[in-house]
């Protein structure tokens, strides 16, 4: 720990030190040298050494990798000892630093045992471009840029890994299969049931956040406020695979690696979701022997800025990684707002007009380690801190037209200006605690883990409203109010899992699962009184808790027949939750409740079968078909019994009454791989859910002012679906360009017959599409130097207001206001949107290790969130414009050195097998970088 320290201080002292990257070239001792030098010395083999009478690991056997090499003394091939070892007690040995290009054998030894060899290499084919050099992020080969790309480097370095199994001495030799490994990362991967989006090719998204990763995300919307809709319908969101209360505003951008799309979850995955699906984060985490990390610093049009860093340090049996980011920002919205009530009469329109302006920082961290205890047991401690100051100011213009009473048919205007200026703060803190064993048997393994996380949000709004009777005229009254808010959450999640391979093509796995969330939220509305000082006004206060709990179980099985492949799988859940409401509250029609209330509900285990059939054509084609049950239970803001009036001119409450809702999701895909990089996939879709979770407006009474208005809360519809078809392409149309496009055409209706609410019939059900393409042009391209262009656009017609919207953190927004910001509602639509953004990146410094991006988002200034509503009670239109023709500058720069021979530790045993290997090794050449050592 001291020397790993000891990095730190150096780093900071003197950036000079440290290598940009890690040369490429060739591998040979007399090969050609490639542009940048040799290959990267980052493999890693290992395993065990038993006997095979016994079983029991074998101590003292030679292991030795050996690679043919030419002698440029003798003109001749000559077999190179790489690496070598003696094996510990338990048969044990560990091969590292091993050069990534090249074929190897590995021998093994020992007094009366016969010789074991095997065949090992580490196939980077994919990965290569012009010169033999690796290409960055699965570019094709022979693209003609004969330079590493880091990033995408990085994944095939993660996957150099191999675990050799057990090896058995005894008088028959036994030869196991060539062990090889790939690794490629184009912008977006298909996998049997995700898609997986690889963050670091878009490149629109650096020094944002994670809201801003999902715009190019092909299938998913994003709304103008961080709203996210994954086939028009909120996913739930994910981070490394398990449930979090972070938002997607509190990840930056510059963390993430990567964002895997599953739209039918299977058996394995939690239930929960059933209307869209999961999207899972993959933040960063490198396990490159050495050390690796980058630094970044960005600013915006309004002068804000962010700051951010990431390093890892891999040493013998420890992992450890450590990222941090600042970010500033300040966001302006301008909205507009239409209403005309008709019941009861007399009719009155309502016009508002307001300018929001949100300023403030979040500050991200995160950090752990992995401890490989053995060849086969890995323990990883990781946590991540959370904290931000948010300062929205709104200013509103409100009108309001009625009936005149001294003139029959003429109408009076009035006016009220409303000031809203709030202090608010986030923080989140979470840590996990996980444990990998991998057995002998290649593929087998198991796993657990447990995650905690724990949020809290605390706010305080201060609201002055200055009316004038008529519009123009003095001011009448002046209305002071005070929101004092505050809320925290508790998220425990613990899991294992077990995989079993039966076979060469078949799989089981297992696992179960439990998930505790607990929440409390206060929210004190105080009045300004005739003595100056604000007293809590208890019939529009709340306090509120909630606890829900999940326990499941599961389990797998896949096989493969010939060119068909199947995988089964079955899941339980059982759910309950309970709330207590500690405040004096009242319906709709402004009937006392109890003062303190108690309501909860249980649920019995339910099934959630899922079945994947896929089945391989010819020409590189796959025709595959699946279906799942999922679940959606209502979360904490749609259960909060409370009316909020935190906006008294749209109020909102939750349902206690609310029941979980349950889908049957079908899905029939094709996919279709062409040469050249290009890619084709064809999926159609339908979703059907009962007791669908929806948003409805009803009709109250204001407790306080005794006014009417109109309150949003949710209901279980009796039914709903939703259908359509989706086409990804990924085409590479030349060296230069490459276009990512996605395509949805689809359709939604929520029936509420039974319900007591009728939808508007004429908005029941919509054809509806949606369209994203995104554009990457490589104006230029030399081996330390590159400039890049992405283009990207989005556009979605008229569309029915997605149904269901149950997940707790789908939004980008700050999760501080009562709803959560759901969408779901059974009387709107939203009107045409969309919009273009783009970013061009320079990247220069040696190995192109840094890079200056400029992005610029809504160049065209067309992204409005238009929405229309209309009930029985009334019609509305709210439309809303933010960040249009939004600049951003962001400089990111890389280092690492992947030789660590200075930091090792003192191992005299380790030392004497170095000493042997290097008087086996032929010499390298006549002097420095001459013959064929290469240049380092």
């Amino acid at each position: 720990m001291r020397k790993i320290w000891f990095l730190f201080l150096v780093m900071a002292l003197s950036e000079t030190g440290f290598s940009q990257g890690f040369p490429m070239g060739g591998a040979g001792g007399g090969g050609r040298r490639g542009p940048g030098g040799q290959a990267p010395s980052i493999g890693h083999f290992y395993g065990k050494v038993l006997d095979a009478k016994t079983g029991k690991g074998m101590d003292g056997a030679s292991v030795q990798l050996i690679q043919t090499k030419f002698d440029a003394a003798t003109h001749a091939q000559k077999d190179t000892v790489v690496a070598g070892m003696i094996t510990e007690r338990k048969g044990d040995f560990s091969l590292e630093n091993l050069p990534i290009l090249g074929n190897f054998r590995l021998k093994i030894t020992a007094i009366g045992y016969k010789t074991y060899e095997q065949k090992v290499a580490f196939d980077l084919k994919g990965l290569r471009g012009a010169g033999g050099a690796i290409n960055g992020g699965g570019a094709p080969a022979g693209n003609g840029d004969a330079q590493p790309n880091m990033a995408g480097a990085t994944q095939a370095i993660n996957a150099i890994d191999k675990d050799l199994g057990n090896i058995k001495l005894s008088e028959d030799a036994q030869t196991l299969e060539s062990a090889t490994v790939t690794a490629s990362k184009p912008l977006i991967t298909m996998g049997v049931d995700r898609k997986i989006y690889n963050v670091e090719k878009d490149i629109s998204a650096a020094g944002g956040s994670a809201t801003d990763v999902m715009k190019n995300v092909p299938s998913v919307q994003v709304d103008i406020d961080g709203n996210v809709t994954l086939r028009n319908s909120p996913p739930t969101i994910f981070v490394d695979g398990r449930p979090t209360t972070l938002t997607l505003d509190q990840i930056p951008a510059d963390a993430i690696q990567s964002v895997e799309i599953i739209t039918n979850p299977g058996a394995k995955y939690d239930a929960s979701g059933g209307t869209a699906g999961i999207l899972n984060i993959v933040l960063k985490k490198n396990r490159k022997a050495g050390y690796n990390g980058n630094v970044r610093a960005g600013v915006d049009q309004r002068g804000k800025v962010n700051l951010g860093g990431d390093i890892n340090v891999k040493q013998g049996k420890v992992n450890f990684f450590l990222a941090g980011n600042f970010n500033q920002r300040k966001s302006i919205s301008i909205g507009d707002q239409t209403r005309n009530s008709f019941l009861p009469p007399p009719t009155n329109d309502l016009k508002e007009h307001d300018y929001n302006v949100n300023d403030g920082y979040f500050a991200f961290g995160r950090g752990g380690f992995d401890y490989f205890i053995d060849n086969r047991n890995t323990l990883s401690i990781a946590g991540n801190i959370v904290h931000g100051t948010f300062s929205p100011y709104i200013n509103s213009d409100i009108y309001v037209t009625y009936p005149d009473s001294l003139y029959n048919g003429a109408t009076a205007q009035s006016y009220t200006q409303r000031l809203s200026n709030t202090d608010a703060h986030f923080n989140n803190h979470g840590a996990s605690l996980s444990f990998k064993h991998n057995f002998p048997k290649a593929g087998e393994e198991w796993t657990a883990d447990a995650n905690y996380s724990q949020g809290a949000n605390d706010n305080l709004n201060l609201i002055t409203s200055n009316t004038h009777a008529v519009a123009g005229g003095p001011i009448t009254s002046v209305y002071q109010q005070q929101q004092v808010g505050n809320s925290n959450n508790k998220y425990f999640t613990a899991q294992t899992d077990y995989t079993l391979p039966l076979g060469e093509k078949s799989k089981f796995e297992a696992g179960a699962r439990v998930a505790i969330r607990n929440n409390n939220s206060v929210n004190n509305i105080d009045t300004l009184g005739s003595d100056g000082l604000f007293h809590t006004a208890g019939l529009l206060s709340s306090q509120y808790s909630y606890q829900d709990r999940v326990f499941a179980g599961y389990a797998t099985y896949g096989n493969a027949i010939k060119n068909f492949t199947y995988l089964v799988g079955l899941r339980g859940e059982s759910s309950d939750y309970k709330g207590t409401q500690n405040y004096t509250a009242f319906d709709s029609s402004g009937h006392q409740l109890p003062a303190i209330g108690n309501f909860g509900n249980q649920f019995p285990i339910s099934l959630f079968p899922s079945i994947f059939l896929t089945q391989k054509l010819g020409g590189d084609q796959d025709l595959s078909f699946n279906y799942t049950r999922r679940i959606d239970r209502p979360n904490f803001f749609q259960l909060f019994p409370f009316t909020d009036y935190s906006d008294s001119l749209n109020p909102s409450r939750g349902n206690p009454a609310l029941v979980p809702q349950f889908t049957n999701s079908f899905e029939l895909g094709y996919q279709k791989n062409f040469p050249g990089n290009n890619t084709l996939l064809l999926s159609t879709y339908y979703k059907s859910t009962t007791d669908l979770i929806t948003r409805i407006s009803v009709p109250g009474v204001n407790p306080v002012s005794k006014e009417l208005v109109y309150v949003s809360t949710y209901i279980n519809a009796k039914s709903s679906f939703v259908g359509g078809f989706e086409i990804i392409g990924r085409n590479t149309i030349s060296r230069w360009w490459d276009i990512t496009s996605n395509i949805n055409i689809f359709t939604s209706k929520i029936n509420t017959i039974d319900t007591g609410i009728s939808a508007i019939p004429e908005i029941g059900e919509i054809w509806s599409w949606f369209g994203k393409i995104n554009n990457s042009f490589k104006i230029m391209s030399k081996p330390n130097k590159a400039l890049t262009l992405q283009l990207s656009g989005d556009y979605t017609s008229k569309t029915v207001l997605p149904p269901g919207g149950s997940a707790s953190n789908g939004g980008g927004g700050m999760g501080r206001g009562f709803g959560g910001g759901v969408s779901g509602n059974a009387n709107g639509y939203s009107k045409p949107s969309g919009g273009v953004d783009g970013a061009l990146r320079f990247e220069f410094l040696k190995n192109k290790a840094a890079a200056l991006t400029l992005s610029v988002s809504d160049i065209f200034r067309t992204r409005i969130n238009d929405v229309y509503t209309q009930t029985a009670f009334y019609t509305q239109e709210v439309a809303r414009r933010r960040d249009p023709q939004f600049f951003r500058l962001q400089f990111n720069w890389r280092f690492g050195k992947f030789d660590m021979a200075l930091f090792k530790r003192k191992n005299m045993k380790g030392d004497m097998e170095n000493m042997q290997n290097m008087q086996q090794q032929a010499p390298g050449g006549a002097g420095p970088g001459g013959g064929g050592g290469g240049a380092q």
